[in-house]
């Protein structure tokens, strides 16, 4: 999968058990790809709706096409790594690109051709996975909670789990929680406008704050915080989901733009929009959740490699904050294994998502199949 930020393409060659069972599993290989600064100029530019004239469709089928042809790279590269044969391979779950996600219309799309994938592997390939809970009436987003539940339930802890990629999500599972019990939703940025700021700051030579180094030279602005804190999507009670297209590239340039007009400091800018990170989780947590008690949380996502961020998440919340590694799962690799998951559920014909937390009007099996070059349909499952 590619997320938000478009930095690059997680490639996670997982076994599953054959039945329905999530247990044992086996994370056999990860690798992380960079997409090139080429290509996340263009996913962004496409998301932001910056297309030249008269080329916007011609733009848009060409990129899905290109990112097919990465994802497939991808995962040959990650079947070689782990010294298997692409024979051995039961299928390909496919996440994609998204470049638009608007359930307000009934609308998402994610790209990266699975045709081409089936095409350059041979294998069958499962994708495009958000668009039918957004048919039956969800949001699309988020899908993850379905893999947190699967394998980050607790019956001794009350656990949220965080992803922090370019959007913030939240995963609430209480402990020995049954399905209908998980909430989940998106709860706003986490790495977008911080990766944003250092983009358009730099003319594009740095693309993110490596280690915090610049947030932590910072210090918050307390007005611009209460005033990112004041934020309808914020507000708004779950089901709900976002993404590039509220806090995105435009966003970021415009606070750049103040910025510079006031001639601030970038460090404070970066500090602030951190503060702004955690405190919206932890707003959340107290707003969305029902006076849920939280023990721990565990962090996924770029973010959890941004010691800063971990801090002050940490210190805000009031609870042990930690990466999602200590219970077992890569933290780099979760999303990615989320959706073989997914997939393997497609394949077998099982539901793949939780309706509670998209909004759904029922369970559904999510995401469409290509099948393999031979025509068939994962011969081992």
């Amino acid at each position: 999968m590619s997320g938000t930020s478009a930095d690059g393409i997680d490639a996670a060659l997982v076994e599953w058990p054959d039945g329905p069972t999530t247990m044992p599993f086996e994370l056999v290989a990860f690798r992380e790809i960079p997409l090139g600064d080429a290509l996340q100029a263009q996913v962004h530019d496409l998301a932001a709706g910056r297309l030249a004239e008269g080329t916007g469709l011609a733009d848009l089928v060409e990129l899905d096409v290109r990112l097919g042809e990465r994802f497939a790279e991808a995962a040959l590269a990650i079947v070689a790594e782990a010294g298997r044969s692409i024979d051995e391979i039961d299928a390909i779950a496919s996440h994609g690109q998204t470049v638009a996600h608007h359930p307000e219309r009934r609308a998402t799309l994610q790209i990266g051709d699975p045709s081409v994938i089936a095409e350059r592997t041979g294998c069958t390939v499962v994708a495009d996975f958000r668009t039918r809970d957004v048919a039956a009436g969800g949001q699309g987003a988020p899908l993850a909670p379905f893999f947190h539940h699967a394998v980050l339930a607790s019956d001794s802890e009350a656990r949220l789990v965080l992803n922090l990629g370019g959007i913030a999500n939240v995963t609430w599972l209480p402990r020995a929680a049954a399905p209908g019990d998980v909430v989940a939703f998106d709860v706003g940025p986490a790495n977008s406008l911080l990766d944003g700021v250092m983009t358009t700051w730099s003319g594009g030579e740095q693309r993110f704050d490596r280690d915090g180094v610049g947030a932590a030279a910072g210090e918050v602005d307390a007005a611009l915080l209460a005033e990112l804190l004041d934020d309808p999507f914020l507000r708004k009670p779950p089901p709900k989901s976002t993404g590039r297209e509220r806090y995105g590239i435009a966003e970021a340039e415009g606070l750049v733009a103040r910025w510079r007009a006031e001639r601030r400091e970038l460090a404070d800018l970066l500090a602030t929009l951190v503060a702004f990170s955690a405190e919206a989780v932890v707003a959340a947590t107290r707003d969305h959740l029902e006076g849920a008690r939280v023990e721990r949380i565990l962090v996924g996502g770029g973010g959890a490699r941004n010691p800063v961020l971990m801090r002050t998440l940490s210190d805000r919340a009031g609870v042990p904050v930690e990466p999602v590694d200590a219970a077992g799962i890569p933290a780099a690799a979760m999303e990615a294994m989320a959706f073989s998951l997914m997939g393997r559920n497609a394949l077998l014909g099982l539901p793949n998502h939780l309706p509670r937390t998209t909004g759904a009007r029922g369970l559904r099996v999510l995401g469409e199949i290509v099948p393999a070059a031979d025509g068939r349909i994962a011969p081992r499952l």
